[in-house]
């Protein structure tokens, strides 16, 4: 298991006998959340196995002995088919709360709908909404609490919340001095970096709260690390930051299938793949294919629409869809009278580059000096 130090730690005491036996059992990777559509355009997807931190904490439970423990979870928080909480449970960890993001505890949720707070019907946990009007655990949500779990699926995008829920996760447990353990799952956007960087002076919002690219090419474990390196939190606070890492994992093992869809309209791999390129027509008058079988699969405006169905995904991070959609669309009618596509964007400029006709080269030129300063970045806090 790769041990990370410095100012942070990546810390994991699995056995070596524990790791052979449960390699041996498991057989965790590339099972299909829905049917995934190859794409010619990425590399050739990797068979190797490999244990989720999730996994590898079941080995090691000694740091959350007689700790009073919250969990931030959703319906991705998984031990092989058994959820992450109820395998806690069994495992005699006293887990005292649950709390949710967007889309719920049990991922059900629109997006962009409130999550209310609620009881789990299963373990009769009180479960805290992250996602309404309390974004961030509050001193006496973390009073009785003496460490903090985080197992939730990323996806990559700078604009999906969940590493949102992270940062102010992260700031609570600084703020109150709660240990935080972060269990690394797979990105499945993590084998390229891509995108603008966001403008954190003018665009940050929950969909965007850190100078990072659109897909910025880190798991979530590592994207902790980063918050934590960088002093992103208030006041430049450090978390007390614990990374259960992943066992066996390799980043070029592209084409990882998640066994759980990460949100409702996250049905498969394919969407998934697009989804980085698709969601700033959000900030459109664009549909994403949102009440369809096919959501960030279709592009419509009206009548027209633009099926990616059948198309390969691409394998970086693409502006055709959104080019070829503006010259299709009337003039005037494409973008929100809002800036939510600059906040998706992370910045003023896309939108004007685009209504310039500039072409994707001389867009793509204009992120290049901080795509490149973000990639030194990056590159201190890769575990894999």
């Amino acid at each position: 298991m790769k041990v990370v130090s410095g100012r942070w730690s990546v810390v994991g005491r699995l056995t070596q006998s524990f790791i052979l036996c449960f390699a041996l059992l498991t057989q965790m990777l590339f099972v299909s959340c829905a049917d995934a559509r190859p794409s010619d355009a990425a590399p050739q997807r990797s068979a190797t196995r490999f244990l989720t931190g999730a996994e590898v904490l079941m080995g090691d439970l000694s740091q959350l002995a007689s700790s009073r423990v919250a969990v931030v979870g959703n319906q991705t928080s998984v031990v092989g088919a058994t959820h992450l909480v109820d395998t806690l449970l069994a495992k005699g960890v006293g887990i005292k709360k649950i709390f949710c993001p967007e889309h719920g505890f049990r991922g059900t949720a629109a997006a962009g709908a409130k999550v209310d707070n609620s009881t789990d019907p299963k373990t009769g946990l009180p479960i805290v909404s992250l996602y309404g009007k309390n974004k961030k655990p509050t001193p006496e949500q973390l009073k009785d609490i003496d460490a903090v779990v985080f197992d939730l699926q990323d996806v990559g995008c700078r604009f999906y919340t969940y590493i949102s829920t992270l940062h102010y996760v992260m700031e609570a447990c600084a703020e109150c001095g709660k240990p935080l353990f972060v269990l690394d799952r797979p990105n499945p956007n993590g084998h390229y970096v891509d995108g603008p960087v966001l403008d954190t002076a003018r665009y940050r919002s929950f969909v965007g709260m850190h100078p990072v690219p659109v897909v910025y090419g880190l798991t979530i474990g590592e994207y902790a690390m980063m918050i934590n390196g960088e002093r992103w939190l208030k006041g430049g606070a450090k978390c007390d930051l614990t990374v259960v890492p992943m066992q066996g994992y390799r980043r070029d093992s592209v084409g990882y299938i998640l066994p759980v869809s990460p949100s409702p309209n996250l049905r498969n791999a394919h969407a998934i793949a697009l989804y980085p390129s698709l969601c700033l027509f959000e900030g459109t008058n664009c549909g994403v294919g949102r009440g369809t079988p096919s959501p960030f699969e279709i592009v419509t405006y009206g009548s027209d629409t633009l099926d990616l169905r059948n198309e390969p995904a691409p394998s970086a991070f693409s502006l055709r869809y959104l080019t070829t959609m503006y010259k299709r669309v009337p003039k005037g009618s494409f973008y929100l009278k809002s800036n939510f596509f600059e906040k998706l964007a992370g910045n003023g400029d896309l939108r004007r580059q685009i209504e310039a006709g500039m072409s994707d080269e001389e867009i793509r030129a204009t992120w290049e000096p901080a795509l490149s300063e973000y990639k030194q970045i990056r590159s201190r806090y890769l575990i894999y």
